[in-house]
């Protein structure tokens, strides 16, 4: 697990965090889930605001959302669909042993201490059951995409993401892997607002913080992709890892 003060900088920005952060497209979500039949009894762990907790009720699942943190569970608990929102961890559920037909999570996976994670995944999985880790990332074959990385402090591609998740770790089959593309379009102003929900920013000295907003706003109105424009389309790739419980 990294460090756990930026994991846990997110209930600052919550209603932000919510309101930013892109969705999940539905075919992702049925790919990570083929084969279980709705409805289906899931868990998003480290479910956050409930983002892709969201999609999967829209799949007509129930879903149990796990977050360890309070600001976070709060914008949960206004979803639709009444999801079970709980306060727990990737290894420590509270849930009973093969509670569950899959175990997804968004965006939350680098967060782990993933040995103890996968036991703990394992333990609250029916035999056959799904872990399925599920990553939206910016797609940097775009310049100013890959300049807004650069600013943002944002590190992960689907490059790295696929060499260094190997294994769910003994109990799990070996992850098939799945790519899906999609956008989502903002103003300006609301792509600093995303910029403003990553933990690098939510954890920066305020002189940081202004510098990071100095240049995302530079960008905007110097960048020829960007600068005039009402609306920012922003590419993006959703990566979906996928294990059964052997």
């Amino acid at each position: 697990m990294t460090d756990p003060t930026q994991a846990l900088s997110f209930g600052t920005a919550a209603a932000d965090y919510d309101r930013y952060r892109p969705r999940y497209p539905p075919a992702a979500l049925r790919w990570a889930l083929a084969g279980i039949d709705a409805p289906a009894q899931l868990v998003d762990l480290g479910a956050g605001t409930g983002i892709l907790a969201r999609g999967l009720l829209a799949l007509g699942h129930r879903v149990t959302a796990v977050e360890p943190d309070p600001a976070m569970r709060a914008q949960l608990t206004s979803l639709d669909g009444d999801p079970l929102a709980l306060a727990g961890s990737a290894e420590a559920m509270s849930l009973p042993d093969g509670y569950a037909d899959a175990v997804l999570t968004g965006q939350a996976y680098h967060w782990f201490d993933r040995p103890r994670a996968h036991a703990e995944i394992a333990r609250v999985l029916r035999p056959g059951g799904v872990f399925a880790p599920v990553w939206n990332l910016r797609d940097d074959a775009c310049a100013w995409v890959t300049e807004l990385s650069r600013i943002a402090e944002i590190g992960d591609t689907v490059e790295y993401l696929r060499q260094s998740v190997t294994d769910f770790g003994d109990s799990f089959t070996s992850p098939e892997w799945a790519e899906f593309t999609h956008t989502t379009t903002l103003t300006p102003d609301e792509l600093l607002g995303l910029v403003r929900t990553r933990s690098h920013y939510l954890t920066a000295a305020p002189d940081r913080r202004a510098e990071v907003d100095r240049e995302v706003r530079t960008l905007l109105h110097t960048h020829p992709d960007l600068a005039g424009q009402e609306t920012v389309t922003l590419p993006y790739t959703t990566l979906v890892a996928r294990a059964r419980k052997i």
